[in-house]
Order: C-alpha cells, then sequence, then structure tokens
C-alpha cells in the first residue's frame, strides 16, 4: 500500500507539471494572436493614411466636406521708390516736415515776444508785430499753416502766461493777423482787406472789453460811454449849445471811434507788412495798390 502511495506521487506531480506547461502554450498563442491582430490593424491605418479617402461630393456619407479658405491679398506692401520720392527736397513728406517746423517756429517767435512785451509793458511799442508770424506763415504756405500758427501760439501763451494772456492775443492779434494772412492769400484787394480786418479787430476789442469787465466786476462800456457823454456835453454847452445828447448818439459816437481807431491801426499794418514782405522778395504773390507799388 505503501509503495503504491510512493509510485504514485511522481505522477500526480508529473500531471500537475504539465499543467503550467499547457497553460503557458494557451497563452503564447493568445498573445500571438492578440499581436498578429494589433499588426493587422496598423497595417489597415497605414493603408488608410497613406491613401486618404476624401468624401464624394453627392454622396450619402455623413461626414462633413473639408473647405480650404482662399488665401487674402497682403496687409502692406513695401515700395521702396515712393519713399526715395518723397525725402527729395520737392517730395511731399519734406513739404509736411519744413511747413511743420516752420509754423513752430513762427509761433514760439510770436508767443515769446508777446509774453516779453507785456512782463515789460513795452506791448505797445511792439504791438504791431504781433500778428506778423500768422500772416507769413499764410503767405508763405497756405491759410491752413496760418490758422497752426495762431493755435500754436495761442497754447505756448496758455502755458506761459495763462488764460487771460492767451484769449487777450487771440481777440486783439491773433484773428487780426489771421484775417489778414487769408485774404492776402486769397489776392483780395486792400480795400476789401482793411474793410473785414478792421470789423475783425472791433469785434475783437469789444469782446476784449467785455472780459476784463467780467474779471474785474465792473461795468467799463458803461464807464467809457458816462465819460463820451460828459465830454460832448461839455463840448456843448462851451461852445453856446444847451443840449444834452441821448444815449444812442452816444453809442454811435463810440462806435465810430472805435471804427476809425481800428481802421487806422489795420492800414498801418498793411503799410508794414508790405514793405516788409517786398524786401523778403515776395513781392509777386502780394496784390499792391498802385501808388504804393509806385512808391516802393
Amino acid at each position: 500500500m505503501l509503495a503504491s502511495t510512493t509510485m504514485n506521487v511522481p505522477k500526480i506531480h508529473g500531471c500537475y507539471r504539465l499543467h503550467p506547461q499547457i497553460s503557458n502554450f494557451s497563452q503564447n498563442i493568445h498573445l500571438t494572436s492578440l499581436t498578429t491582430c494589433y499588426k493587422s490593424k496598423l497595417s489597415s491605418a497605414a493603408s488608410i493614411l497613406s491613401h486618404p479617402q476624401f468624401p464624394i461630393p453627392g454622396t450619402n456619407s455623413k461626414l462633413k466636406e473639408i473647405r480650404v479658405s482662399e488665401i487674402g491679398a497682403p496687409l502692406w506692401t513695401w515700395k521702396e521708390d515712393d519713399d526715395e520720392q518723397d525725402l527729395t527736397l520737392n517730395g511731399e513728406v519734406y513739404q509736411k516736415t519744413l511747413k511743420l517746423v516752420e509754423c513752430a517756429m513762427f509761433a514760439a517767435l510770436g508767443g515769446l515776444t508777446y509774453i516779453l512785451s507785456s512782463s515789460l509793458a513795452i506791448e505797445n511799442y511792439f504791438g504791431c508785430f504781433f500778428a506778423l508770424p500768422i500772416v507769413f506763415s499764410s503767405m508763405r504756405w497756405d491759410i491752413v499753416a496760418g490758422r497752426k500758427t495762431m493755435v500754436a501760439t495761442a497754447t505756448l501763451l496758455l502755458v506761459l502766461g495763462g488764460p487771460i494772456k492767451a484769449i487777450t492775443y487771440l481777440l486783439m492779434h491773433g484773428f487780426l493777423g489771421l484775417a489778414m494772412g487769408s485774404l492776402w492769400r486769397s489776392k483780395a484787394s486792400w480795400g476789401v482787406s482793411v474793410f473785414v480786418s478792421t470789423f475783425v479787430r472791433a469785434a475783437g476789442a469789444m469782446c476784449y472789453v467785455v472780459m476784463y469787465s467780467f474779471l474785474i466786476r465792473e461795468n467799463i462800456l458803461a464807464l467809457i460811454t458816462i465819460n463820451i457823454h460828459a465830454s460832448v456835453t461839455f463840448i456843448l454847452s462851451s461852445l453856446g449849445f444847451l443840449v444834452i445828447p441821448s444815449m444812442n448818439i452816444i453809442y454811435a459816437i463810440f462806435g465810430t471811434v472805435l471804427l476809425l481807431n481800428c481802421c487806422f491801426f489795420v492800414f498801418l499794418l498793411h503799410l508794414l507788412y508790405a514793405l516788409f514782405f517786398t524786401r523778403l522778395g515776395m513781392k509777386a504773390s502780394l496784390r499792391l495798390p498802385t501808388w504804393f507799388a509806385k512808391a516802393i
């Protein structure tokens, strides 16, 4: 009995040892089948990628059609010839830069002259030259250049002297210079230029008086008319006329005196500026009266 038992053990072990060999063999077969299946799938995917199949229009395919956007025009192009032409002496870029620089220089000259004259209390002696940079810019380039010079000068005075000096310059000299420069640039006659510039100067003087009346809280126009009324009454009484003039007559006298003052001032500016431009060689761009052209 013992012998049979001992003889059966190897057989039993042999049976148990054969089982893992069979299982390893089945696993190898399973791995081999998986590898071949994976390789077949890779080969099919590679063939699809190497030969893509796009859906043909008109078929019942559920895939969407692939659309390629059109190539647009470039946003900018390089032009070497135009840049080289603009940088020449007669080029557009050069002329615009030169005009801007000259307007800035004239504005700085006019603003500093006005600041120094008002600071040294010699404004009445140099008042004829404050509008010259604006007129010169208008005659040298165009009306736009004259307007830029006026605005730049007023901005400089606003920074250096405050808003009162800037507004005073515009009312008394800036608009007058712009009006004269525009009329001379358009070849207007001296009669039209003097007439229009006189009214511009008179309107600026009235606005100047109103502005200072508001600042000092006093009606300067009323004080002026009262003094004129007292002077006219005294003159009439001294001549033997016992007449008291009405306020309408006083206003008329005040307006007439103001217009005459502005007319003489503007006419003096025309003579002075015409002589200045003639000496600079700009006589061809001026429309001078016959008597003045013969005199110079």
